[in-house]
């Protein structure tokens, strides 16, 4: 057992930690909630990561966003996020692309994954996430925040969860109750933790929809 991951005994066994290590895992947006996940499955030992954005970090990105910083301004959060995780963990092979996720790369880029996160801001993107993960037969780790509040699943390939949450909206709650600093990081972490229950077998939030409002203190999981 390598001297790193001897934080993550007793929660979790020698097997399991091989598991986590084995598991290859693309994450979508490297922004307020990708950042934090990419940098918890690297630090938990997820050792084959690839993040996918397009972005360069500005001044709106300080409030939340665990990369950006008065150095990385206008840097691009791919390369950015990469030169992070090479401190935290050299064992990691991360594959990191400054492009966009569109219809024609997308599936290119997921293929070959256990399991594709969505940490991206715009509903378009995710439904598009949703449709490459059910034709690749990939589960699809979801996010979303907005304010105080946030949710996370994992869905299933075909189960067009997705689809169903969003079909009446064009753009996320986050457009009108704002991003502050800590609902992403919750809602993140609260991603790995599903992903690691998920690797390990145990019983994680899948074809359901983890919410949480910080504001009264009060959480649920709707089934579909």
């Amino acid at each position: 057992m390598l001297k790193r991951y001897q934080k993550n005994m007793n929660m979790l066994s020698e097997e399991d930690i091989k598991k986590v290590n084995n598991t290859s895992v693309c994450v979508i947006g490297i922004g307020g909630l990708g950042g934090h996940i990419i940098e918890s499955l690297a630090r938990l030992g997820v050792e084959t990561i690839t993040a996918v954005d397009k972005d360069v970090f500005d001044e709106t990105n300080y409030n939340r966003q665990i990369y950006a910083n008065a150095k990385t301004m206008g840097l691009p959060k791919a390369v950015v996020a990469k030169k992070f995780l090479r401190k935290i963990n050299d064992r990691v092979k991360l594959n990191t692309m400054t492009i966009a996720y569109n219809e024609r790369l997308g599936k290119k880029i997921i293929k070959d994954h256990d399991l594709v996160v969505d940490a991206v801001d715009n509903i378009e993107t995710k439904l598009l996430l949703e449709k490459h993960c059910s034709e690749l037969n990939i589960p699809l780790v979801h996010g979303a925040i907005g304010g105080w509040y946030g949710q996370a699943g994992i869905f299933t390939p075909g189960s067009n969860i997705l689809s169903r949450i969003y079909k009446d909206n064009d753009e996320g709650v986050e457009t009108e109750l704002g991003n502050p600093s800590f609902t992403p990081a919750i809602i993140a972490n609260i991603m790995v933790a599903e992903i690691l229950k998920y690797i390990l077998g145990k019983e994680a939030c899948v074809d359901k929809l983890f919410t949480i409002n910080l504001l009264d203190h009060t959480a649920n999981v709707l089934e579909f």
